[in-house]
Parts: structure tokens; sequence; C-alpha cells
């Protein structure tokens, strides 16, 4: 099969396309024949090596070398003690390991997946599972009238993260580039701010929830730009800043109350059906940066590594 193939770490030019054989479903396990897969920041950080953590398949090479986690396709076999699936389904979700995406056929495990919904083609299905999941975490609990910031929202976890919010009624302000500003309102967003001229973290008492996508300030600064019983969840950034949040985070929720802590969330099936019922067609849509040939997946992942994408970059089978 034809697949994508990332030899080490490091820029786009580290991805070439190649040959690999078709891998066969284990127990448990399914083969899909895949139709569309989507990029994700996961991947950014897997092709550059950066942070650290993103090592953790392979120190030197990844030991998968085909990348991509979110896909959408149909059954092409099933593993022992699969019953939930049948050749010919059409299947949607995330891969373990956030590899193996980017080829013509990829191994899943059959609870990972979940039956894709007739009214999203394969396109608009591959977009959803690891952004979307991410985004229902993000914004579980918020109330109408709660403002909420988002940084890096004009990325690929941004867009399903203001969609939700401003469904749940939060009063919503998008942080990136200026040149995304359009895109963020469309998706959702209330407020833009250029980051480049704008620092929000000077903002003090001004949120219930921040989520940042792209975390690079130190807990200690952040916590103070939270209202009162407010929330900060980091989802991604420097191993420095994670491992800050993960230590001073609860310390600075017992002293002032707030909540400021990583923000984990687990691949999974529910997850996966209950965002997807909560997304319109309209903002699957409008979270898609492009579509892709599989020929120009390389180029796919640098406008990623770029970070130029508007939302998310999907990659479509020929």
């Amino acid at each position: 099969m034809r697949a994508l193939i990332q030899d080490g770490y490091g820029p786009p030019e580290a991805l070439r396309m190649g040959e690999r054989p078709v891998p066969q479903p284990g127990e448990g396990q399914v083969l899909v024949r895949v139709r569309a897969a989507s990029l994700n920041g996961s991947d950014r950080e897997h092709l550059a090596g950066r942070p650290l953590y993103a090592r953790l398949g392979g120190l030197r090479r990844p030991r998968h070398p085909v990348p991509g986690s979110d896909v959408a396709g149909t059954v092409e076999a099933v593993g022992a003690g699969v019953s939930a699936f049948v050749p010919g389904d059409e299947v949607f979700g995330e891969l373990e390991g956030y590899r193996g995406a980017l080829a013509e056929y990829a191994v899943a495990s059959a609870r990972l997946l979940a039956p894709k919904p007739p009214a999203l083609s394969f396109v608009q299905a591959a977009a959803i599972p690891q952004a979307g999941c991410i985004a229902l975490r993000a914004t579980a609990g918020l109330h109408a009238g709660d403002r909420v910031l988002v940084n890096g929202a004009g990325g690929s976890g941004g867009a399903f993260v203001l969609a939700l919010a401003r469904q749940l009624g939060a009063q919503v302000t998008a942080v990136d580039r200026a040149g995304k500003a359009a895109h963020m309102v469309r998706a959702g967003a209330d407020r833009t701010v250029d980051f480049a001229a704008h620092d929000w973290a000077d903002e003090r008492a001004s949120y219930d929830r921040i989520v940042d996508l792209i975390g690079h300030r130190g807990p200690q600064r952040v916590h103070r730009t939270l209202r009162p019983q407010g929330a900060y969840l980091v989802v991604g950034g420097s191993t420095g800043v994670l491992l800050a949040t993960a230590i001073a985070g609860p310390l600075l929720g017992r002293a002032t109350g707030k909540r400021v802590r990583m923000l984990v969330v687990p691949q999974s099936r529910t997850l996966l059906e209950e965002v997807t019922a909560m997304l319109t067609v309209d903002d699957v849509d409008r979270a898609i940066d492009g579509v892709h040939p599989f020929d120009e997946a390389p180029a796919a992942l640098a406008r990623l590594a770029a970070g130029d994408a508007l939302g998310k970059i999907v990659v479509e089978m020929p």
C-alpha cells in the first residue's frame, strides 16, 4: 500500500511517499480502508519531535513511521473478537498511538471507532475525532454568559472549541494571528485578539475559563487572568509549561479557589459520538481549512507545521 513515511524528526522534508505492507488486524482490531484523514497539533509535534513527550513513540525516530491519527473510511476486515463492525461499514475515529492514518489502509482498535453518520462525508467525519473530543472536554460545564478565552483558536484545535462554547451561550474571545480573525469569527468567536499586538495574560480577572491550546505562559501568571472560581485548561505547549502546570496547578487551586490544570482527553468512542451529535454540518465545514489529495500530504503537513492552517487540514485518499 502507499503511505506517507516519516524517517526521522524534523521539518516536513523528513517525509516521503513510499510503500508499506498492508497491516493485519489483531484481536479487537479493525482494518480500515482510509478514505480521509485529518491533521492535528499532535501531528505537528510528532513531526518535529518537540516537545519531548512527542518522542514517547521513539526517541530517535518514530517506531511507527506513518503519521496521522484521525481517520474515516470503510471496514476492510475485522480481527478476532470484533462483533460491532463488519466489512463494508463506514466508520471514523482515532488510531491508538496517534499514528498510521496517512496510508491507504490503517489498523484501528474497534473500541475507538464509531459508525460514520450518513449526513457526514468521509472528509467531514475525519475532521472531528481528536479536535472534537478536546473541544467537548474543554467546554464541559460552561454556562450562558460565561466569559471564555481560547488561545491558539485559529489552528487545528480551535474551531470546535469556539463552536461548542457559543452553543452553550458563552462570550468567546479567540486569540491567534491577525490574519485568522475572520475564520475565528465564522467559527464562533465574539471577539478576536492578535497575539502579536496584545498579550491576553495582561487582562486581569477577565475570564471564567481559558482554554490554552499552545501554552507558553507559566501558571503563576495565567491564573491572574481568571475570575474567582475560574478555570485554566492547558491542552498543549512547551514541556516546561506543562510540567509547571502539573506541579503548581494544585497549589494555586488550594490558595486561590481557581482550577489550573492540564486537560487530559482520553481516546473514546463515547466522547466522539457525543461531540458529533452536538456539531452541525455547518460547524464541521467552518472548521475545515482545506482538503488535499493524498499525493499532497507532505505539503499539507508543511502547512500545518508553519502554523498557517485555518482549522483542520484534511487529506483525501483517491
